[in-house]
């Protein structure tokens, strides 16, 4: 069986295809996406200081992976960029975070069985129907009829992205450069505006 917690070696890293240079500055949109932690949540409307993950999918023990997963660049990973966050939940925290979420186009039941499994302190918010995919013109790819995202995190204030982690790679040292650049831009972060 597979142990999704662990990475194997020699995945290829995605190249920074440029998907995502035009997200910096953008306002996150006012979109309702369902959430684990029931109810939803309008990203338009998060105060203060939110990182949101974007990951393909997590897998799930037991069950395969789709077919060549390990050789699309930058897909592996899921379950220990997860982990990363939910280790470094409460650093952000006191980094001055007040919301993380990890954003996946699957379904709010199949995201609630990898919330409960990793322990996340944090809800997963569903983008089932792809609207955010297309609002913000984030990168995706298509395997086996499915559209996922591509992995990368935003970091926002008020609504405005202020940071953008794209390519990310590796996925499981996500949080810790997060918490990195946090710490590193405090301070600015501190003031009306950055």
């Amino acid at each position: 069986m597979t142990d999704f917690t662990i990475l194997p070696e020699g995945l290829e890293a995605p190249l920074d295809d440029g998907g995502a240079a035009h997200l910096t500055g953008r306002r996150l949109p006012s979109l309702a996406l369902s959430s684990t932690a029931g109810g939803q949540v309008d990203l338009a409307r998060l105060k203060g200081l939110a990182v949101l993950y974007l990951y393909p999918m997590t897998g799930r023990p037991g069950l395969p992976l789709p077919g060549g997963w390990d050789e699309i660049p930058g897909a592996r990973g899921c379950t220990p960029q997860a982990c990363g966050f939910r280790d470094h939940f409460a650093e952000m925290h006191r980094l001055g975070v007040a919301h993380v979420f990890g954003v996946s186009t699957q379904t709010t039941a199949y995201q609630r069985e990898a919330a409960e499994r990793l322990h996340l302190p944090f809800p997963l918010l569903s983008d089932a129907s792809v609207e955010l995919a297309e609002m913000l013109d984030v990168p995706v790819f298509d395997v086996d009829g499915d559209t996922l995202f591509k992995r990368l995190t935003l970091i926002a204030r008020d609504g405005e992205i202020v940071k953008v982690f794209y390519p990310v790679f590796p996925p499981d040292r996500n949080a810790e450069d997060v918490a990195e650049w946090l710490a590193e831009h405090r301070e600015a972060l501190s003031h009306p505006r950055m």
